[in-house]
């Protein structure tokens, strides 16, 4: 089953986001097809160099997880507003357009919104 996961929230000051990871890292242990796609401030999480304080989640450690066994396209609009460049995301992470999520969401099963 192909699931699109789409996360808009932040990587911290709400757990939408670490939920939304959480949820594709679950479905991908099952075999899963699973797309995340990060639009709006959601981007900021696959910023790589991120230093969280010990015990606290980590979007970019949780983000690698997810590209190893699926994948996550980020908004390139919502990256520029953000003056994030490709060079500054998390390996695997793939810059991306509203087409492309438009294709994803035609061809998923199930589309989540967080």
């Amino acid at each position: 089953m192909k699931t699109l996961i789409i996360i808009n929230d932040p990587p911290y000051g709400t757990e939408r986001l670490y939920n939304g990871l959480r949820l594709a890292h679950a479905l991908l242990k099952r075999e899963g097809d699973v797309c995340v796609f990060l639009m709006g401030d959601a981007v900021s999480g696959a910023k790589t160099g991120q230093k969280t304080p010990d015990g606290f989640y980590n979007t970019e450690r949780m983000i690698k997880r997810v590209t190893s066994k699926g994948r996550v396209l980020l908004c390139g609009t919502c990256m520029d507003a953000r003056g994030i460049t490709e060079e500054e995301v998390v390996e695997g992470a793939e810059r991306s357009t509203m087409d492309a999520l438009a294709e994803a969401t035609e061809q998923a099963d199930k589309v989540l919104v967080f």
